[in-house]
């Protein structure tokens, strides 16, 4: 039985936090070749796992592991330059825990067994409760509010619900509920989801957000660790165990403002990269970064502020031009044309280029005449004078990674000087 009549204070400062940090990302490949899915480098200024973050601090969370294990170091990097805000002297911390081998010489295997040999944090933190979150999710979320929610029932876990397309719906575990949210059907991944009772189009699906009791959270690990047939993971096998026993709760993820539906996207392949970062450049975004009451942090390296310049010709000036696009710090548009696209820090964009949306990230030069479209451009890659990227299609397949919806995706530290 939780506790009801804990204050949101009490609540939040008896919570340790996990962070799953380890995922290899193989389908976003090239991006994930030198890094893990969490540092993948996201909206201009930040990191994926820079939104995960930013909502524990938002939420008052600030005793936080992060678990890490696939190529690691580009992430141990940026936490360590971005991340080192917490006051360990009044017992706030942030700590990255690569696998350690303490119950076995083996790698993580599934979710839950990420967390299972880690498992002596919590023996020595001793919280009531423990926050799982995946690091490779873009969202906005109070996890406050849903802390205050799990302990006002019964269950040992509420894991947080999303309303998506039944298109796609294949990708996450889907949630039955009754009136009262209680989970009371789970399948991980169907071939063929059910849909929400009344709308068959969307179906509740599983959000990978979770808040345990710690007590039944090490039970579960301990039990699950003894089956040889398991997976090891949360929703293969502990999900579905704590719902046949009426153990779990769904916390509908909502907006606090209009009560639809809240903004979260799985970033699991290239397409959803590319238009999940899309959406921040449209003209009224249903992501707002630009909150002041609940702010997205990031490493901010010293560079000096963006500008745009004319680029100079025999005929005179050409202006530099940006549309609806987020630039970077650092970066210069001498003479280019940047439109609905994503331009990161440190770039160079050269007189009578054109890039139309497209992602570049930090340090990229794009030389004159030459010409982008519905490419993602990985850092320190060098393009140079007259090369085009996104307009025949053989040569794009040649030379680079192309999704299924055609993006081109040029993968970190390319030098196509002598591909021109």
């Amino acid at each position: 039985m939780n506790n009801t009549v804990l204050s949101t204070r009490d609540l939040v400062s008896d919570t340790l936090t996990l962070i799953l940090a380890g995922g290899q990302g193989e389908r976003l490949s090239p991006l994930t070749k030198d890094r893990s899915k969490p540092a993948v480098p996201f909206g201009g200024a930040y990191r994926i796992i820079d939104f995960t973050l930013s909502n524990c601090i938002n939420s008052g969370l600030r005793q936080i592991y992060v678990l890490t294990q696939y190529k690691s170091y580009s992430l141990d990097k940026h936490l360590q330059r971005g991340w080192n805000i917490f006051s360990y002297e009044s017992g706030e911390f942030c700590y990255r825990i690569p696998p350690q081998h303490r119950v076995g010489q083996k790698w993580y295997t599934g979710t839950a067994d990420a967390v299972y040999q880690n498992i002596y944090l919590l023996e020595n933190r001793r919280p009531h409760y423990v926050l799982i979150l995946s690091g490779d999710h873009i969202y906005r979320m109070d996890y406050a509010s849903m802390l205050k929610h799990h302990a006002g029932h019964d269950g040992c876990l509420t894991l947080s619900a999303a309303v998506v397309p039944k298109a796609g719906a294949d990708q996450f575990g889907i949630l039955e509920v009754d009136e009262n949210w209680q989970v009371i059907g789970f399948e991980e991944k169907p071939s063929e989801p059910k849909t929400i009772p009344g709308d068959p189009d969307h179906c509740l699906v599983n959000m990978g957000v979770y808040i345990f009791d710690t007590n039944e959270l090490v039970r579960e690990l301990c039990l699950d660790v003894k089956q040889t047939d398991s997976h090891h993971d949360f929703g293969k096998n502990i999900i579905p165990s704590l719902v046949s026993q009426g153990q779990v709760h769904a916390f509908p993820f909502r907006d606090p403002a209009t009560l639809g539906q809240a903004y979260w996207r799985d970033i699991g392949t290239l397409d959803s990269y590319y238009e999940t970062s899309m959406e921040l450049v449209s003209r009224e975004p249903q992501f707002e970064l630009y909150d002041p009451k609940w702010v997205f942090r990031a490493w901010q390296p010293p560079v000096p502020p963006f500008k745009s310049v004319h680029g100079f010709t025999e005929d005179g000036n050409l202006p530099g031009r940006v549309e609806d696009s987020i630039v970077g710090g650092g970066t210069i548009i001498s003479g280019g044309n940047v439109v609905r696209s994503i331009v990161g820090r440190g770039v160079r964009v050269n007189s009578f280029s054109r890039i139309t949306d497209s992602i570049l990230m930090d340090d990229v030069t794009v030389g004159r005449y030459a010409e982008l479209k519905r490419c993602i451009i990985d850092k320190d890659v060098i393009i140079p004078e007259g090369f085009r990227i996104g307009f025949d299609e053989e040569q794009d397949r040649r030379l680079f990674t192309v999704s299924a919806a055609g993006i081109v995706v040029v993968p970190k530290g390319m030098n196509l000087t002598d591909q021109a």
